[in-house]
């Protein structure tokens, strides 16, 4: 079973030496990393030089912007059996790539697996799910996070692209949840999908205080989530109630005179709102 590692960066040095280095701490070495680069520099070219001959690097340039767009040119190049999309800013516990083909092997009915992340130190943020479980369109957005999805060809076969229109470097205000969106398009054609509360990759924890910073990143988000719940049909009786537990937190803050934690949610309800008017 071979992984194809899809790895779209921009603006990171150190970051991108700390994942590749973990990558050559896998004892599993049946994978190919895609490094998709958008920077205008060559300040990856030492970094992958020095790992070269200890695994497969396909190094491209990318003059497209954005995650996504990144991911698709990965895409396009990817000929492994299973696919996934590392951020550049992350890193693999050791073991991991064998932990998913043991996962893989002993599962055929499964199309895929996605698991959740913490910052090293068993630090993490957001609401995980609490077990493994099947995803569906309810559960998914606790069950993933894209650099935690592994899939089987035969899905990115089928789903195709990422839509560009969505994440990071997008050029549009839907800042996030290209890679929700890729599994609810997974689910949609009838793909089986798990989510292990014990796969656990590691990514720095971005929001420690509720600063403008943060206000600013989860603003982004959260416009990204209330449009993939938007374009992918959700009821509407569940965007009201996915801002219900925000608002709740907002009161909850106040109440504890927390104003900097209840002016973040405030801002996260009224851009998934922003997001899900489109």
């Amino acid at each position: 079973m071979k992984f194809s590692l899809i790895l779209a960066t921009v603006g990171r040095s150190d970051e991108v030496a700390r994942l590749l280095a973990s990558l050559d701490a896998q004892d599993y070495r049946n994978f190919e990393l895609i490094v998709v680069d958008q920077n205008k520099d060559d300040r990856l070219l030492p970094i992958l030089a020095s790992y070269r001959e200890k695994f497969s690097i396909r190094h491209v340039r990318s003059v497209a912007h954005g995650a996504s767009r990144a991911r698709n040119v990965g895409l396009g190049l990817a000929d492994g059996d299973v696919i996934s999309f590392p951020d550049d800013d992350c890193w693999y516990p050791p073991g991991l790539l064998q932990k998913v083909v043991t996962v893989l092997d002993s599962h055929p009915e499964l199309d895929g697996i996605t698991g959740r992340f913490t910052d090293g130190d068993g630090r993490t943020e957001g609401r995980w799910l609490e077990s493994s479980m099947l995803l569906n369109r309810y559960n998914v957005w606790r069950g993933a996070i894209e650099f935690s999805i592994f899939l089987h060809r035969r899905v990115v076969d089928a789903v195709g692209p990422f839509n560009e229109l969505l994440g990071v470097g997008a050029g549009t205000v839907w800042g996030a949840a290209e890679g929700t969106d890729y599994l609810l398009r997974s689910l949609r054609h009838g793909f089986k999908l798990k989510f292990l509360v014990d796969l656990t990759l590691h990514h720095p924890v971005k929001t420690t205080d509720f600063d403008a910073v943060a206000c600013s990143r989860q603003k982004k988000y959260e416009t990204g989530i209330g449009h993939v719940m938007r374009i992918n049909d959700y009821p509407l009786w569940y965007f009201p109630a996915t801002c219900l537990r925000t608002c709740v937190g907002i009161l909850l803050a106040v109440a504890k005179g927390d104003f900097p934690k209840a002016r973040f949610k405030y801002v996260s309800v009224l851009a998934r709102m922003q997001g899900w008017r489109g």
